[in-house]
């Protein structure tokens, strides 16, 4: 272990551990830019709107039944009224909408959220209206309900800018609220008398026009629910119970659309039971999202489609920290090779000065993409990294000869992480077989090196004393 060449391993352990202390304080730094960013999405969506859900139209009307009951005997008979509260709904019978969402930035200071603007033309269309029909619960009750309501809710009544309701060939006056004791925001109209219990049922259209941020959820409330989505975004993310049975994503945007049945879903029931809408992915569930997101048992169906932002640079730049820890490891080793290779000897300061220059790569890229685009930030940073390296290597290395290949190694781990840094679905595979094809380099490269030949053996002899030193007098030699 008193080897110099133990104590210098022993010395580049300590330096890597060291040097991911400094990435870790790094990732925090990148961690609490994340989290600021998520400050301004939360300040946005306060300003504006916040992730919406759709669902509807729907109709509902509100009853009370009452009927009277005697109590006590005698002098203290009494009567007194009793009563019950419902609600009668008709859900459409189909449901087609048809959707584009044009997406427009916001920013606060130097962080950006995605918000989208939503133009919506919905299609409702009810069969026999018989489910509006009170039925007594009592002999001799009395029935009392309030007109029939066609209603629209949606998660922020706050994004609404435009709505325009048709039933048929007339427009009705729209008012803010449903008058729904459960899904309170959205827009409502009250329907004449006429249509409750009516036989051949009726037609209402919807224009709408929504902004929120980030999110938008659907609930399939129609028997029969189809639903075409368009949007210039080209990085949709789809979640819900229901992924699109079609859908084509290009770099101009995409294209989705749903096809649902009552059969597969319970959305219809749901709704008619107040139940919670569950919303995937919300930092703060809105007013008709499940507490804690819910399970599939206690709440509404529904499918969202998130406008996710994948040059986020803090999402990039945290991926791309994950891999500092390999990208000094490789560092070390090549420039281990040129010290095996080349019989140099280079110091542990100056295997710290590199660690140390590659690190400070990680932080100039998240400072440098709060104010450029990502590729461009990457590319200073990789850039001036790169040349500073490639100087000091060549004075470290003893010659520009060497200092450039070097150079060029860590110009292309960069141009590596960033081929990583875009890739989704590969990202895992272009990693391992670039992490094969170095290995096997480095396997090549040293097949040839005597590695026991780098340490004396034990059982080595001395080597013989010089003729002239005190240890070469024999035991009773004459002095």
């Amino acid at each position: 272990m008193k080897h110099p060449l133990f104590i210098k391993l022993l010395g580049l352990a300590a330096i890597v551990l060291l040097l991911m202390v400094g990435l870790g304080l790094i990732e925090d730094v990148v961690r609490d830019r994340q989290r600021y960013r998520s400050m301004t999405a939360q300040s946005v969506a306060d300003s504006l709107a916040g992730p919406q859900t759709l669902m509807g139209p729907m109709i509902h009307s509100a009853c009370v039944e009452s009927w009277d009951v005697e109590t006590g005997k005698g002098e203290e008979r009494r009567t007194v009224e009793q009563r019950r509260e419902f609600l009668l709904t008709a859900m459409p019978e189909q449901l087609k909408l048809r959707t584009g969402a044009a997406m427009e930035e916001r920013a606060r200071g130097l962080h950006k959220v995605n918000t989208f603007n939503l133009k919506s033309h919905i299609t409702a269309q009810w069969g026999a209206l018989g489910s509006l029909q009170p039925q007594s619960t009592m002999k001799g009750s009395r029935m009392h309900c309030g007109a029939p309501i066609l209603m629209v809710a949606v998660g922020d009544a706050r994004g609404i800018r435009m709505a325009q309701v048709t039933l048929g060939e007339q427009a009705l006056p729209l008012k803010p609220g449903t008058f729904h004791p459960t899904y309170t925001r959205g827009l409502h109209a009250s329907l004449p008398e006429s249509v409750r219990g009516r036989a051949e049922g009726l037609t209402a259209t919807l224009d709408l026009e929504l902004v929120g941020t980030e999110r938008l959820s659907i609930v399939p409330l129609g028997g029969s629910t189809e639903v075409q989505m368009t949007s210039g975004w080209p990085h949709p993310s789809f979640s819900g119970r229901f992924l699109p049975s079609e859908r084509e994503v290009t770099k101009d945007g995409f294209t989705a659309q749903w096809r649902l049945s009552s059969l597969a879903t319970t959305a219809q029931q749901d709704i008619a039971n107040s139940k919670r809408i569950c919303v995937n992915g919300q930092d703060s569930p809105n007013e008709y999202a499940a507490p804690g997101g819910g399970t599939a048992s206690d709440c509404a169906d529904s499918f969202s489609v998130a406008f996710v932002d994948p040059v986020n640079p803090y999402t990039l730049a945290d991926r791309a920290t994950k891999y500092g820890v390999l990208f000094i490891a490789l560092t070390f080793v090549a420039v281990g090779l040129f010290e095996l290779m080349k019989k140099l000897r280079v110091h542990p300061v100056q295997y710290l000065l590199v660690g140390s220059a590659l690190c400070s790569f990680f932080l100039l890229l998240v400072s440098l993409s709060e104010h450029l685009p990502f590729g461009i930030a990457y590319g200073i940073a990789a850039t001036a990294c790169v040349l500073l390296l490639a100087y000091y290597a060549s004075h470290m290395l003893g010659s520009l000869a060497r200092g450039i290949p070097l150079g060029a190694a860590i110009a292309l781990l960069y141009g590596l992480l960033y081929v990583l840094l875009q890739l989704e679905q590969t990202a895992l595979a272009v990693g391992a077989i670039a992490l094969f094809l170095v290995l096997a380099a480095v396997m090549v490269l040293t097949r040839k090196v005597n590695w026991y030949g780098l340490t004396p053996a034990a059982n080595t002899p001395r080597p013989p004393a010089h003729p002239g030193s005190a240890s070469a007098t024999q035991p009773g030699s004459p002095s």
